[in-house]
């Protein structure tokens, strides 16, 4: 019930004003990813979609949250400038390197990792990046998988068990629009494999 919604770009947004000299723990960013996105395809990209997570400096710079914590998908370790609504291949992971620079010179220890959700309980199998920057000198530490093969570990969640089967809905294949043909080969390819 305390929740504030702001309901406009993130840019419009002043951390001071909202935080109104209230200190901030935990700042979570997960800007859009489809514009890093292998299963975009070739499409050409918006780079000031792909430029959303240097919003995170702002807010790093005005009010200095202890912990910050991005996620995304793997390739935006590859994000770069943009001509002509493509990334450039030659400046591969340029700009991802200049974002985690600032947040060094901001004071803040950063590291990451790819995780698989599946690791630690959630029912899918993607793998994203997560991005951790501290500048209240604890070190940073990413938990152990508590899921997976071994007497160890608990046993994979399966999508199939979060789903109510009684809910009746249109197949993906009776859609007014077909599914692009990269789609329907991963769906061909899930459907062989499992």
């Amino acid at each position: 019930p305390y929740t504030r919604h702001y309901c406009e770009s993130v840019w419009d947004i002043d951390p001071v004003q909202v935080c109104a000299g209230r200190s901030v723990d935990i700042l979570w960013a997960s800007p859009d990813c489809k514009h890093f996105s292998k299963a975009k395809g070739g499409k050409p990209v918006d780079k000031k979609i792909r430029g959303l997570a240097w919003v995170v400096l702002r807010w790093a710079a005005k009010v200095r949250p202890r912990i910050i914590f991005l996620e995304n998908v793997e390739e935006f370790q590859t994000w770069c400038p943009v001509r002509h609504g493509k990334p450039v291949p030659s400046k591969k992971g340029e700009t991802c390197r200049k974002f985690v620079g600032q947040l060094e010179d901001l004071g803040y220890v950063v590291d990451w990792r790819e995780l698989r959700a599946c690791d630690y309980g959630a029912p899918t199998s993607r793998k994203r990046l997560y991005l951790v920057a501290r500048c209240d000198g604890e070190r940073i530490v990413f938990p152990e998988p508590t899921h997976g093969y071994g007497f160890d570990k608990k046993p994979f969640k399966t999508a199939a068990e979060c789903i109510d089967w009684s809910v009746p809905c249109l197949s993906i294949f009776d859609r007014k629009k077909p599914l692009c043909e990269a789609t329907m080969r991963r769906i061909a390819k899930g459907m062989v494999k499992y």
